[in-house]
């Protein structure tokens, strides 16, 4: 069904109530009489720009950031070219409350705070009708589908159904970055059940009331899903979100190679924390094969970072192992020791050797993240830890003691996760540190001067990577393809022209940004031959991003042809 002749078909109230067709006031003179608008609007027609101002206006009169986030969502399913051009027009401003940080209190605060249905909820009850389920979308046509089981919402843990909020925000980047069209996108939660307790006993949880279902029936429930999904939306791009580390890397292992997938939390934050730490390196004069990393947290985030660090550092020069012995890797248990029960096959690519770390200080069960930065001339410090000030003063103090300009990176999520806080890395670095964190920071004062943050947020990739897979119509997500995506995030830095600047590109030019890596992107797949030629070549495939890319504007609704 074309869209045109869908519109046609609507009048009066159910053409005010699809956000999006819905103009509001916007709505002509002419467009009010052949719809049946008249007395169901006020008079006054009013500009898309003089919606945004009231719309801003109201905004501003929220109390607290959850009613922000609530007025947001509301927007958003009143009326999509409004909201969004909202967004737009206040992104710096805007983003962290339509997602992280502030996300995460909607997740928490989700069935309390629900209004209208978003999405598809595939509960476990409903095992043998997922096909059903996925039917019952709201468009048949989804180029993007984010999904979830809520188990590992950022830094806050389980939130069973009430993770549905992450898709939701993830999906409003996706079209506000990368210009996915909003009814082209899907969010869906799988709801699994909860072992978040205070979630079970709560009368007013939306959710399947029963404990978490884990192992080959969980596994088997995630099979019936993906094959639903291929067999109801063949070529959809799945993002996987928030999974726990111990399904994350197995479900994207098995199912990469399938379909047009890749998880966010793995690939994503890779990719973003590459662009930037190649920036940082840029600014060293150094090469990234030279730097010592050490890294707090060895989940499936911080696993992957170190994979793809490891694989540029091999692009460089290096072998594997070369590469893999740059890194000193420390979770809970302490540093990645070869012979430690317990460890993943991709743990154990960065084990050292115990030979290596013998007469090592050990604290509790393992060796701690002090003593590596006692005993390792770090020049890179990475936390993906969710252990907030794990990076303490003493610690930041010897590593600055020994490099001239030290890269830390505290980049768990939301921000009382944070291992530090930028302005204390400043402090105790003498203003050396180059700092990239993975929740927003306000710009600080620094002995007379202003230092912006830059925070390693994946919308700086993920959206680009929906609309250069979905343009060039790939078949698959490869991590050459992200690879790409970083190296060109990395040539976008302030920082290669002036290295005094930030080392990431502004949020307010992240759309154009976009573009340079939905391009990077499609290219790639085009090399890997996941993605088919382009009648034109290069030129019809960046024009092809640039009409595939939807803008908040209003249309024609008149238009029939």
């Amino acid at each position: 069904m074309k869209p045109h002749l869908e519109r046609r078909r609507l009048r009066g109230s159910e053409l005010l109530y699809r956000p999006e067709l819905n103009k509001g006031t916007a709505f002509t003179n002419e467009e009010r009489m052949d719809f049946g608008l008249h007395g169901l609007l006020p008079p006054q027609i009013e500009t898309l720009e003089e919606q945004v101002h009231r719309a801003y206006l109201a905004y501003q009169r929220k109390d607290d950031d959850l009613e922000r986030h609530i007025y947001l969502r509301q927007l958003q399913d009143n009326n999509s070219v409004l909201f969004y051009r909202l967004l737009l027009d206040h992104i710096e401003e805007m983003m962290p409350i339509v997602y992280t940080p502030v996300v995460a209190l909607g997740c928490q605060q989700f069935s309390k705070i629900y209004r209208r249905p978003r999405g598809l909820f595939v509960s476990y009850p409903l095992k043998d009708s997922i096909p059903m389920l996925l039917r019952n979308r709201p468009r048949e046509e989804v180029d993007v589908i984010v999904v979830t089981d809520g188990e590992r919402v950022l830094g806050i843990g389980d939130q069973g159904v009430g993770g549905m909020g992450i898709p939701i925000g993830k999906l409003s980047l996706y079209t506000l970055i990368g210009g996915i069209h909003p009814t082209r996108t899907l969010p869906i939660v799988l709801d699994v059940g909860t072992n978040n307790k205070q979630l079970v006993s709560d009368p007013q949880y939306l959710g399947w009331r029963h404990e978490r279902v884990t192992g080959a029936e969980y596994m088997d429930f995630v099979e019936c899903f993906v094959a639903a999904v291929m067999q109801e939306i063949p070529g959809v791009l799945l993002q996987w979100e928030d999974f726990a580390t111990r399904n994350a890397r197995p479900i994207l292992t098995k199912y990469q190679n399938r379909l047009l997938t890749f998880n966010d939390d793995i690939q994503g934050t890779a990719a973003v924390a590459l662009g930037a730490l190649l920036a940082a390196v840029y600014v060293t004069s150094k090469k990234l094969s030279e730097q010592q990393i050490v890294m707090l947290g060895a989940g499936s985030a911080g696993i992957g970072v170190a994979d793809y660090l490891r694989a540029t550092m091999v692009k460089e020069g290096l072998s594997e192992k070369e590469a893999a012995r740059r890194f000193w890797i420390i979770d809970m248990d302490g540093l990645l020791v070869r012979g430690r029960a317990g460890l993943s096959p991709e743990q154990a690519a960065y084990a050292r050797d115990p030979e290596e770390v013998s007469g090592w200080r050990v604290a509790n069960a393992g060796i701690g993240l002090e003593e590596v930065m006692n005993r390792v001339p770090a020049t890179m410090l990475i936390g993906l830890s969710t252990v907030a000030g794990a990076f303490t003063e003493s610690i930041v103090r010897k590593m600055a003691s020994r490099v001239e300009r030290p890269i830390i990176f505290p980049l768990s999520n939301p921000t009382e996760h944070s291992e530090a806080k930028p302005e204390d890395l400043l402090e105790w670095t003498d203003g050396r540190a180059l700092i990239a964190t993975g929740s927003p920071f306000a710009a600080v004062q620094f002995r007379g001067r202003e230092v912006r943050i830059d925070q390693c947020n994946n919308v700086y990739v993920f959206p680009a990577v929906g609309l250069g897979v979905t343009a060039a119509k790939a078949a698959r997500v490869t991590d050459g393809m992200m690879l790409a995506a970083a190296r060109t995030l990395g040539k976008a830095s302030p920082a290669l022209r002036d290295p005094g600047s930030s080392l990431l590109p502004a949020l307010t030019e992240l759309r154009d940004v976009a573009i340079d890596i939905a391009f990077a992107v499609a290219q790639e797949a085009q090399r890997e031959g996941v993605a088919p030629p382009m009648p034109g070549g290069d030129i019809a495939l960046r024009k092809k991003i640039l009409v595939t890319r939807w803008t908040p504007e209003y249309g024609d609704i008149l238009q029939t042809s």
